[in-house]
């Protein structure tokens, strides 16, 4: 039995006045998975631990099976993994987005109007170029580094780190005031960085050049204020309607310690991750997944779906295990977009979990498909909440259950019932 989760980022809502009182997930027009639900079974997941935000890191981790409270650094780290950047004893990766702020104090967007790769890449390179050495030069040398990721998602390196702080996801307070979100020491945090689990010889290299959480936390807001300073004149956003006018780093954690999905599922010998979200790709790196990566995976609602498909359906052929991920309806929940994320509902249904269904269900070896979301993202929160998503699970052979429509209310009655975190991944495996 070959296995394949579908995985529509940020897919579930909640009921929509606009909608007449339905979710998106029952509103949109999604012939394929609803016909999926009628001959497979439904349930519910659970995929954020308590005292968990309700990240994408955090819930797509749980989904494949891994305890965050034995895993769990971060969402820098991840990031850091995807990218090729080998982190080093004492580095702290900080997710590092370019985002927009208002003249009136506000945090605009958490994605600076969209930005392309190659925007991004100009973008970075200029704030590490200005912004690393005066650091380096006050703090040590090589204490600051920036990388370029994928669009507006980059990678901050601060060697000596303490990741004990706290810092907002700016997707989290889209139109609240920034200054208050700024970063500051954990209410409890150790006085120095190295973590508990390290080595002791990497403790004691990390021992030499470590910031407590008050100069982390200073250092990292100095970067902030001053990257507006240098963006706000940078030629790039002269005739641009949406500045991409400040950093914000967050999800900072050290180089995590995970089993591959190999050594946690035996029956499970190879598999890939396809994503355009390097967070995503991180995950599959240190799961043990061949990353793929798709011509034109944009991660928005302009996505290559057919091409996504397709290399899954390739990869499906060769191996045991993919993991397929679409980010385009969480974007489209940050953004408060309705319509748009309707589309990308639709989207997902007919460009892919259509077309998926119909090429293996022709093939000589059987094939497992669920698809669920790793967390909602209300259109009308613009933010990830810690709620419970639906799932489907289909396979030849499997026997119904009463449910006939995949949906937020009609996955309540399904016949898995309510699972919680990496229960989802065992029962997929036991298959």
């Amino acid at each position: 039995m070959k296995h394949i989760i579908i995985l529509g980022d940020g897919m579930a809502d909640h009921a929509v006045e606009r909608l007449g009182g339905k979710t998106l997930l029952q509103h949109a027009d999604t012939p394929n998975m609803d016909m999926l639900a009628r001959l497979g079974r439904c349930g519910r997941l659970q995929t954020v631990p308590e005292g968990f935000q309700p990240g994408s890191e955090v819930a797509n981790t749980a989904i494949l099976g891994y305890d965050l409270n034995k895993v769990y650094e971060g969402r820098g780290p991840l990031e850091a993994a995807s990218i090729g950047y080998e982190m080093n004893a004492d580095d702290l990766a900080l997710r590092c987005n370019i985002i927009t702020v208002g003249d009136d104090g506000t945090i605009v967007n958490h994605h600076g109007g969209h930005l392309k790769t190659e925007e991004g890449d100009l973008l970075i390179r200029y704030l590490d170029e200005h912004l690393a050495a005066p650091v380096n030069r006050e703090l040590g040398t090589d204490r600051v580094h920036f990388i370029t990721g994928i669009q507006y998602r980059h990678l901050l390196i601060i060697r000596g780190g303490s990741k004990h702080i706290e810092c907002a996801p700016p997707h989290d307070h889209p139109g609240e005031p920034w200054r208050p979100l700024l970063v500051r020491p954990a209410a409890k945090s150790p006085l120095s960085t190295p973590a508990p689990s390290r080595p002791v010889s990497c403790n004691i290299v990390a021992a030499a050049n470590a910031l407590s959480p008050q100069q982390t936390a200073d250092l990292l807001n100095d970067l902030i204020l001053r990257s507006q300073a240098l963006l706000a004149s940078h030629p790039f956003n002269a005739s641009r309607p949406v500045k991409a006018n400040s950093i914000w780093p967050w999800g900072g954690g050290y180089r995590p310690r995970m089993e591959t999905l190999q050594q946690l599922y035996p029956q499970l010998k190879t598999g890939s991750v396809i994503s355009a979200v390097d967070l995503i790709r991180g995950i599959g790196h240190y799961a043990g997944l061949d990353i793929i990566k798709v011509p034109g995976a944009t991660g928005l609602s302009d996505t290559n779906y057919e091409g996504k498909a397709e290399a899954a359906l390739r990869a499906l052929k060769e191996q045991d295990f993919v993991f397929l991920h679409i980010e385009a309806s969480d974007e489209a929940g940050h953004d408060g977009d309705l319509d748009l994320k309707l589309r990308t509902i639709e989207n997902l249904d007919r460009r892919i979990v259509g077309p998926i269904y119909e090429a293996t269900r022709q093939w000589p070896e059987p094939v497992c498909l669920a698809v669920l979301p790793d967390h909602p993202t209300p259109v009308e929160v613009r933010t990830h909440v810690s709620e419970p998503v639906p799932f489907l699970i289909y396979y030849n052979g499997i026997t119904p259950d009463a449910v006939d429509r995949y949906d937020e209310v009609s996955c309540v009655d399904g016949a898995y019932g309510l699972l919680r975190l990496q229960e989802f991944m065992q029962t997929l495996m036991s298959i």
